[in-house]
């Protein structure tokens, strides 16, 4: 029998330490040994290649330090249920709760308070630390939350180590002598060394640890390894490099050079390479494109690994990037419940209905295929609540009430009428959603299913957890429900699939080997990675503490990023690919990671620039040769257009492309005009044109076509300004119907009369937005609306009362159905107000304005039509002589413009340029009158063209993206 106590192995990468230990491990395979490896997927992999050695294993146990620490705990007899995440931490936030604090009250307060006293509370019981070995409020933390384990009779897994520990310090049958071997770790924590260090009294322990003495990359293993090495009390079997062996040149000078300053320049070849790319996305096509030409080569996917410093950060855009190039693969990584389709579903559920959420949040529920719900009907329903700007929840239910007679929403009547508690209801609706989304026919098959099956299983999880809560007698409410979810997380794809590309981070990649590895994320403040401070446990707190034995204290952040970047690099047995931003997606330069420096560094600069592939910012399209699929390809060809038209022509010949190829090239200048013989004809058959279409047509006739046909429409009712000028006009309407009523003797407002006036303006601003305002705002939007209205026509009003025309209003909302231009020419509108003079037939055209108002000069250069045209009406229909039309601006203080008679008998206090002779004002109908019927003849004959007024599009304008005017 061997003589107990540990064995230690170091050596670097590719040494041969993992297959010594495997050998040592078959060797005592008699013995019924111990294998501690770093995680569940090593476990799987470990088991699989013993069995490839041996054919069959009969004995042994492969495990993580999780399952040994089980094992010694409940082996004892005095077993705990172990509580999960989700209970762990709704404790944690009830001991929050619950607690009185002093120095930590404030941040309390706060919901990010408790998550991180959670990680602190495990790396203190990590740490075997006691809570009188604390002081302050963390101490009383610690207390509180221990007590509420034993309140409910649990342990968490760190409880759970500290009685496996416990129990090997005070029973020697705590283990019955079993060899132990482990490897895969860097730092011990205080109940891992203090395990470790009991086993190796009372049996074989062996460790493998990748150590070389006196290298920078293991700098941040220094302390394992001198702890070791002294346990080990010089059974300790150092390994020589053995990469120059197993590697390519470049990968073996690598390894032996990295972060070393004394090494010379090598010769490089494309066993490294080197992709620089501008922004995210343009950075990941590249290594896209990168992988597809690997696999073509013959690579199989699963020899290929895509290593991220932060899987979190990059896992949107790699899925986006990987679908859209057709590359398998495998995100080995836990991803946040709430960010996969059926969680976000759930929540967004919950949230409506338990935490009064709006009308938004229903329908992110509605239109998945967990709802039950067709996908028209959700359009349907939806399209009817935001057209009457129904938003907050309780009116969002009273609506679908009306709109759904007789039907329910199964998932949100479960959880609005409250007949079961918060967990029944949730597991009822996340059963109906499976139900919804897959069917009752087949089971579901495929990579997609099989994630919302991994979501659903997550969800069953935390509801199991928190209904083991209920059942030490603690009330679970809907806000610990909604808790639970928004912090559970779903299991990632497995480690080694068949034919999909790994993706992994740093800690995941140490333990594993594969033909490719391309590291990604090397630039400036993403590797290395900034270290996150524990608000509980500073550096002096941790030093004090580690002291005494707890091994709390953190290695340099920098130094563990270097030594785990080493590991990544050194895990490429025939290529390593290294991947950095160069730009933003702004086109500002980022910083480069030193650690790019130091690969590139370690060859010669000639050959480092041949291996590079850099992609700028302006690049928007592959070279047609390199395009990586047909849609880039498609987009390479409009790009070679430019330059070579024959040749594309040629080229989309040859493919099949002729169609699209045409499409692009004319996307910016299709000819405008309405040909469809039908359009055609429903244009010529009009009799009456409204004399706003026709100004609006003046503008830009592509406009006119768009607004007043094709007539596109925000979905949502919103108050914009065209509903705040409806309510003003209601509102002037009303204050001149009411004025002579409401202030006796009074036909205008003048400055006798100028405070009345203004009360009741108030009066109808009140009257026009009780009936006008017909969708549901807020409280303080009505308010706002109603100042800013009030004070608006109170400025018009006062501005009134100062006029120095005697003119007053005598009819309001005139309207006139057909006018006769020219024969078969007729237009129609309504004319705002009509001034008219007390002593004679003669009359003024008002119309109100929100914004500036024409000058005189406008109304002709810019073919404003309205102010003309209404001064035709008003002399042939309504029989007054026309002395003028105004637009009067409403608020800002803005004076009325617009054309007047000059003369003798003109009317006063208009501005001096807006007067117009008699001639130059009859010539100005008469232009309006030509204009009007030059444009009625285009109207019907389906004219649209691209001509706006100056031959600019205004920059208001977002008609753009419809009529395909190509701007600036």
């Amino acid at each position: 029998m061997a003589t107990l106590g540990l064995s230690l192995v170091v050596g670097p990468a590719h040494a041969g330490k993992v297959a010594l230990l495997l050998e040592r491990f078959l060797a005592d395979l008699d013995r019924d040994p111990w294998l501690v490896v770093p995680n569940r997927a090593d476990v799987d992999r470990v088991e699989r290649e013993l069995i490839a050695r041996r054919g069959a294993l009969l004995a042994g146990t492969i495990t993580t330090f999780d399952g040994l620490f089980e094992h010694v705990a409940r082996a004892g007899g005095d077993v705990r249920r172990v509580i999960g995440p989700t209970e762990r931490s709704l404790l944690v936030r009830r001991v929050v709760a619950g607690a009185h604090l002093d120095g930590l009250g404030t941040s309390a307060r706060f919901t990010g308070f408790a998550d991180a006293l959670g990680i602190a509370l495990g790396e203190l019981d990590a740490g075997l630390v006691a809570p009188e070995q604390l002081d302050g409020d963390v101490a009383g933390l610690v207390a509180a939350y221990r007590a509420e384990l034993e309140r409910v009779g649990a342990w968490d897994r760190e409880a759970l180590r500290r009685h496996a520990v416990e129990r090997l310090a005070r029973e020697l049958t705590a283990w019955d002598g079993r060899p132990v071997l482990a490897y895969g770790f860097e730092d011990l924590t205080g109940a891992e060394w203090s395990l470790l260090r009991a086993l190796s009294g009372r049996a074989d322990v062996h460790v493998s640890l990748p150590y070389e003495p006196g290298r920078a990359v293991f700098a941040s293993l220094r302390r394992t390894a001198e702890d070791l090495v002294e346990l080990a009390d010089g059974r300790v079997t150092e390994l020589a490099p053995a990469s120059v062996r197993y590697l390519p040149p470049a990968l073996a000078h690598l390894e032996r050079q990295l972060f070393e300053d004394d090494g010379a320049a090598a010769p490089l070849d494309a066993t490294i390479r080197f992709l620089e790319g501008a922004g995210r996305r343009g950075t990941l096509e590249l290594v896209a494109q990168e992988i597809l030409a690997i696999t073509a080569a013959g690579t199989p996917p699963e020899e290929i690994a895509v290593v991220c410093p932060s899987l979190d950060r990059l896992r949107p855009a790699l899925e986006t990037v990987f679908g859209s190039f057709a590359i398998p693969a495998a995100i080995e990584a836990r991803s946040r419940l709430a960010q996969s389709p059926p969680g976000q579903a759930l929540l967004s559920l919950l949230r409506f209905a338990w935490l009064g959420g709006t009308r938004r949040e229903l329908f992110r529920f509605l239109r998945t295929p967990y709802s039950g719900l067709s996908r028209q009907e959700a359009d349907w329903l939806e399209g009817r609540l935001r057209g009457r700007a129904v938003i907050e929840g309780a009116r969002v239910l009273e609506q679908l009430g009306q709109l759904r007679p007789g039907k329910r929403l199964i998932p949100l009547d479960v959880l609005v009428d409250g007949a079961q508690a918060p967990v029944a209801a949730v597991r009822s609706v996340a059963a109906g959603m499976l139900r919804s989304a897959h069917g009752m026919q087949a089971p579901p098959t495929g990579e997609h299913a099989r994630r919302e099956l991994r979501a659903h299983d997550a969800i069953a999880s935390v509801l199991d957890e928190l209904e083991r809560v209920g059942e030490t007698g603690s009330p679970v409410s809907r806000e610990d429900v909604i808790a639970g979810l928004e912090r559970a997380d779903v299991r990632g794809d497995g480690a080694g699939e068949p034919g999909r590309v790994a993706v992994l981070d740093l800690m995941r990649a140490r333990t594993r080997r594969f033909d490719v590895v391309v590291v990604v994320g090397l630039e400036q403040g993403t590797l290395p990675r900034r270290a996150t401070p524990s608000p509980f446990l500073d550096d002096d707190a941790r030093r004090a503490l580690d002291e005494r034995g707890a091994r709390l204290l953190r290695p340099d952040a920098a130094s563990r990023d270097r030594y785990l970047f080493y590991t990544a690099c050194t895990r490429a047995r025939r290529r390593l690919v290294l991947a950095r931003e160069a730009a933003t997606d702004e086109g500002s330069p980022r910083e480069a990671s030193p650690f790019w420096a130091a690969v590139r560094g370690l060859f010669d600069p000639d050959d480092v620039r041949a291996q590079t592939t850099r992609r700028p910012l302006s690049r928007l399209a592959w070279p047609l040769e390199e395009a990586p699929t047909e849609r880039e390809r498609l987009r390479a060809l409009a790009r070679v257009v430019a330059t070579d038209p024959s040749g594309a022509e040629a080229l989309a010949l040859a493919n099949g492309w002729e169609r699209r190829l045409r499409r692009a090239r004319r996307a910016f200048s299709r000819p405008t005009g309405v040909r469809q013989p039908a359009a055609i004809a429903v244009l010529g058959g009009r009799e009456t044109f409204r004399v706003t279409d026709l100004e609006r047509m003046a503008g830009c006739s592509a406009a006119w076509f768009v607004e007043r046909h094709l007539r596109p429409g925000q979905i949502d009712q919103q108050l914009d300004a065209r509903m705040r000028g409806s309510i003003a006009h209601v509102a002037l309407q009303r204050f001149y119907t009411r004025l002579p009523g409401a202030v006796p003797g009074a036909d205008r407002v003048t400055p006798a009369n100028v405070e009345d006036a203004v009360r009741l303006m108030s009066e109808c601003v009140d009257s026009a937005l009780e009936s006008g305002l017909r969708i549901d705002v807020s409280e303080l939007a009505r308010r706002e609306l109603g100042e800013s209205l009030r004070r608006d026509l109170e400025l018009l009003v006062r501005a009134e009362a100062e006029s120095r025309s005697t003119f007053a209003p005598r009819q309001l909302e005139v309207a006139f159905a057909s006018y006769e231009l020219a024969p078969g020419v007729a237009v129609s509108g309504k004319i705002d107000r009509v001034d008219v003079d007390a002593m004679s037939a003669r009359g003024i055209v008002v119309d109100y304005k929100s914004g500036s108002a024409p000058s005189a000069r406008q109304i002709h250069d810019e073919d404003r039509l309205q102010i003309p045209l209404y001064l035709l009406v008003l002399r042939d229909q309504l029989g007054l002589e026309p002395v003028g039309g105004v637009y009067m601006p409403v608020g800002g203080g803005r004076r009325p413009r617009g054309m007047l008679l000059d003369g003798d008998e003109k009317v006063a206090g208009f501005a001096a340029a807006d007067y117009l002779e008699g001639d130059a004002f009859g010539a100005e109908l008469e232009h309006a009158r030509e204009t009007a019927v030059a444009l009625v003849e285009r109207a019907r004959q389906g004219d649209v063209r691209h001509d706006p007024r100056g031959g600019d599009c205004p920059a208001w304008c977002d008609l753009w993206r419809i009529c395909r005017k190509e701007r600036p």
